[in-house]
């Protein structure tokens, strides 16, 4: 259901590109926009890795740095029946993390500093594996290409508002033109933003069972959503928010049309009811999320852990 959604998600914010296009310059603008998303979305496929990490200043780090961390990820993405994505970290005090990579071949978990100081090895587990879980679901391909039309609808938009808007001979009428550059940009936001909470749950889905528990992840979700660290970097770019296991920009109280992430509470539920599907005892509820403080925290030098164990032995 979820693969369903997204596709007709997708398919929504293609059609709104077309209109976008089709409002510029009639049929032949509708070709020139689809080549120019076809040029942007190529970049997007072979470089927006590199850009995202370079973004927030990740660093590569090898077996030999963090050989616990090696061991965790090597285990699970054999459980995921994965190739081993490259580990990259983040310094920053948050515990957050991201995947990216045009496939499986390519692809990199990043995890920041925070992260790893703050959860116990099965909570970092649950989270590795639902980082995997987007490389399996190759939602690092689907959120790329999502933000990238998004982006050029927006710019399209504004491209026909400036330079033509008041025109009568465009295509959709002076009116019309006018509707479009406001409506556009939002409806392929909020079409981007569905699809982000879309991937979100079916990746804790997902990941749940290439860990094995969900509730690793729920424990995880809740000491993330309680850690209250700002993150630099994420907001100097808060178009790569969407990236993260949580929203590095706030913690959200719903499911609205706006957020990027689900709402952390029904996360947790959800991974609570698959927990108990899956035959496990949920014994205790876990601690319930609070709202994140406006004042910015200090972020520590922090590193990561080397004494950590693998949960599998």
């Amino acid at each position: 259901m979820n693969s369903f959604k997204t596709v007709l998600l997708m398919a929504a914010m293609t059609a709104l590109f077309l209109v976008v296009g089709f409002s510029i310059g009639g049929q032949g603008g509708m070709v020139l926009a689809l080549l120019f998303a076809a040029a942007t979305n190529l970049f997007a496929w072979w470089k927006s890795d590199k850009v995202a990490l370079k973004m927030h200043k990740a660093q590569q780090i090898h077996p030999q740095d963090a050989p616990q961390l090696y061991e965790i990820v090597e285990q699970l993405s054999r459980n995921a029946d994965l190739p081993m994505p490259k580990i990259y970290l983040i310094e920053g005090a948050q515990p957050n993390a991201f995947a990216t990579g045009r496939d499986p071949e390519n692809a990199a978990i990043a995890m920041t500093t925070g992260i790893i100081e703050t959860l116990s090895t099965e909570e970092l587990a649950g989270v590795i594996a639902h980082e995997l879980a987007h490389i399996k679901n190759r939602d690092t391909l689907i959120m790329t290409l999502s933000a990238t039309v998004a982006g050029t609808i927006s710019m399209l938009s504004q491209f026909a508002l400036f330079f033509g808007g008041g025109r009568r001979d465009r295509p959709l009428g002076r009116f019309g033109t006018i509707a479009m550059a406001i409506f556009a940009p939002l409806a392929a936001m909020i079409i981007q933003m569905t699809i982000s909470r879309t991937r979100e749950y079916a990746a804790d889905r997902a990941g749940a069972e290439i860990c094995g528990n969900p509730l690793w992840l729920a424990s995880a979700l809740v000491k993330i959503a309680n850690a209250h660290k700002t993150m630099v970097s994420a907001q100097r770019f808060p178009a790569s928010a969407h990236m993260f296991i949580v929203n590095p920009l706030s913690g959200g109280t719903m499911d609205s049309l706006f957020s990027t992430h689900p709402n952390m509470e029904n996360r947790i539920a959800a991974l609570k009811a698959l927990a108990q599907e899956m035959g496990q005892k949920v014994t205790s509820p876990l601690p319930r999320t609070r709202a994140k403080p406006h004042a910015p925290s200090r972020i520590p030098n922090t590193a990561p852990d080397q004494r950590r164990k693998n949960p599998w032995r």
